[in-house]
């Protein structure tokens, strides 16, 4: 009989270690994933608003956007892209990212049929460095070593508009601006789905944009689009701080039912948890999808 009753409270014990083990991996999940929204933000953005992207045709992961604008051009456009980025100071998730960047510009090429030419400058040198600062892409990493380039341009009929530092926090977000710039070069008409398209903005949109942009009049839609984003990337830092608070106190509350051995704390802590996650999810893609909007107001105002 003793026997039984040391067996049963073995089991018990070892029932809730397992039971608290598995809250700590989901736990560990969840933070993970939220950490991993901190990181890729604009995803939201474009998981959304990528129109139907069709992978299987002939391979392409382009949205049926960017396949619009690029039926549309006349005459061959060259993407100059700068990856000249020194091993030694520079971190391996940055040259992962600019090998994603590559990739997204080969099916560019791909895409277009001949009129997307892209010229690689991927080997530091003292002559792609000027060839970098020339085309208005920034150099970085110059207290660490040698010059760092992250860029490209766009160059259509002699005219140009460059990215000078791409970020990876802004990945989700490069084919969309790639493809404006493109189209905003080439002058192609609208697809249906563009801007000019669409109703004029209301009066809300259009406050929002004046605020950010005061001086809205005497910049251009490159310029604006650069205040608008760095507008948005200040209102998702915020975001992530009060993201990593809420976290924080969830974990807490996770941990403190754990500890009072409570199912029915543990259960109501987590699905705080999973509210928590929901709701700071909603707010990452809301700043995402407004800052698209604003752009696309922005263009129509501009177009006036």
């Amino acid at each position: 009989m003793r026997q039984s009753r040391v067996n049963t409270v073995d089991s018990t014990v070892e029932r809730r270690t397992a039971e608290a083990a598995q809250a700590r991996t989901l736990l560990l999940v969840l933070v993970c994933f939220l950490l991993g929204l901190a990181v890729g933000a604009f995803w939201y953005y474009r998981a959304t608003n990528r129109h139907s992207t069709n992978v299987g045709e002939a391979g392409s992961k382009l949205a049926e956007s960017t396949k619009a604008v690029l039926k549309t051009l006349d005459a061959p456009v060259e993407i100059r892209f700068y990856s000249l980025l020194d091993p030694a100071s520079t971190s391996d998730a940055l040259r992962t990212f600019a090998g994603r960047v590559e990739q997204l510009l080969s099916e560019y090429e791909q895409e277009a049929g001949g009129k997307i030419k892209v010229v690689r400058h991927i080997i530091q040198s003292d002559a792609d460095a000027r060839a970098a600062s020339s085309d208005g892409v920034k150099a970085f990493n110059l207290d660490k070593g040698d010059a760092c380039f992250l860029g490209l341009s766009v160059i259509y009929k002699g005219q140009k508009e460059s990215f000078p530092q791409l970020s990876a926090e802004w990945e989700q977000a490069l084919e969309f601006d790639l493809s404006r710039a493109i189209a905003r070069l080439a002058g192609t008409q609208p697809t249906p789905n563009s801007p000019a398209n669409l109703p004029m903005p209301d009066n809300t949109s259009i406050e929002e944009v004046k605020r950010a942009i005061p001086n809205l009049a005497s910049i251009s839609v490159a310029e604006g689009t650069q205040i608008l984003r760095e507008t948005a990337l200040r209102d998702f830092k915020t975001a992530a701080a009060e993201m990593e608070v809420q976290v924080k106190e969830a974990q807490q509350r996770l941990t403190e039912a754990q500890n009072g051995k409570s199912e029915a704390g543990q259960q109501a802590a987590m699905k705080h948890f999973q509210q928590v996650q929901a709701e700071q999810a909603e707010k990452l893609k809301q700043i995402a999808a407004r800052l698209q909007a604003q752009i696309a107001t922005l263009e129509r105002i501009k177009k006036q």
